[in-house]
């Protein structure tokens, strides 16, 4: 443990020590995930599934078109910022994902509502086409992909999906080490 009382008196020595301490625990993040994904399954807001089973789904799917592990975790992770938000729930998630993942996968989550929005803003009185001021940004096409052959999809009962278990490996990987700080 370190004695300083305030950052100001701090010394390399101590937060030496504290970046070690903090590698060593590292793990802890993946835990905290996959607990949180687990936590979704409190959450339905009306869906014929909760949102773990979503998450689920989505992340399946993604597996099975192919898509590599970061955006595999990132698909299963894409909706854990319900858990504190509904309205800014991309970008809670997106955020705990910065770190970990390329930036195309951080703004396939972080603007994956405004491509969602295609199948039912229209409903809400909102504009269906808000994908359309993305347009020209490398990371369009994954974020298209994303959400019209995973994410909007993943709201099926019966689809078979992969357990949670089955991502860990996964999640406890790519949160294994970070990108940036």
């Amino acid at each position: 443990m370190t004695s300083f009382l305030s950052m100001d008196v701090s010394t390399r020595e101590q937060w030496m020590e504290i970046v070690e301490r903090t590698i060593e625990a590292q793990p802890r993040v993946a835990r905290q995930l996959l607990d949180m994904v687990r936590g979704l399954s409190t959450i339905s807001d009306g869906f014929s599934i909760d949102q773990m089973q979503h998450a689920l789904q989505t992340a399946t799917r993604a597996e099975r078109d192919g898509a590599d592990e970061e955006v595999i975790v990132a698909s299963l992770l894409h909706d854990v910022g319900k858990l504190i938000s509904v309205p800014n729930h991309p970008k809670i998630a997106a955020e705990i994902l910065k770190s970990y993942v390329r930036h195309d996968v951080y703004c396939m989550v972080a603007y994956h509502q405004d491509f969602q929005g295609r199948y039912y803003y229209e409903h809400i009185g909102m504009d269906p086409n808000l994908r359309d001021q993305h347009r020209g940004q490398p990371w369009y096409q994954l974020a298209e992909r994303f959400a019209d052959q995973w994410d909007q999809k993943a709201f099926d009962p019966d689809y078979p999906v992969e357990t949670l278990e089955h991502f860990e490996p996964m999640v406890v990987q790519v949160f294994s080490q970070a990108h940036s700080i």
